[in-house]
């Protein structure tokens, strides 16, 4: 019972599944918005659409690792060996590797967000662009944090083998 439990967290995966739907309709919405109206958009408004849908496709690539890493490392293998259209990263997942993948999704996202406040900060008030710093920096210093920690426990784990 306790090891059949892990396929409470399906329905979870559907889930975010919907809301990768979601995205996919967000992107279509805004480069529809940039098409329609790029010939009266000035040049700061096109680079702001477009930081959008980079952080759209970037949120959407975080469910993606999320959605699969997180199904095959914790419900089920997904089988996928020799399929052409497998993932590279998937062949090597596991929650450490999990864990810092989306750590530099999240840096790369909190850093498109970065970009658009620094952009607009004439519209912006300074508690706001001193704020998204802060989560940044602490983003940062998180992903810095694990990615150590990670590679301190693999070091202890290859020495404690070599020994056995």
């Amino acid at each position: 019972m306790i090891f059949a439990s892990r396929w409470l967290q399906a329905p979870l995966y559907l889930g975010l599944i919907a809301a990768q739907g979601v995205y996919v309709y967000q992107f279509l919405h805004e480069l529809l918005v940039l098409v329609t109206k790029a010939g009266s958009l000035g040049e700061a408004e096109v680079m702001l659409i477009v930081l959008g849908l980079i952080d759209v496709v970037m949120v959407a690539n975080l469910l993606i690792m999320v959605i699969i890493g997180g199904y095959e490392t914790f419900v089920s293998r997904l089988d996928l060996d020799g399929h052409p259209d497998q993932p590279e990263w998937l062949s090597h997942v596991n929650a450490g590797v999990l864990k810092i993948k989306l750590s530099t999704a999240l840096i790369g996202i909190s850093s498109i967000h970065l970009l658009r406040t620094f952009i607009g900060v004439d519209n912006v008030a300074d508690r706001v662009v001193i704020s998204q710093i802060a989560i940044h920096t602490t983003l940062l210093v998180s992903a810095i944090a694990v990615a150590w920690t990670d590679r301190l426990m693999t070091g202890t784990l290859t020495l404690a083998r070599a020994h056995d």
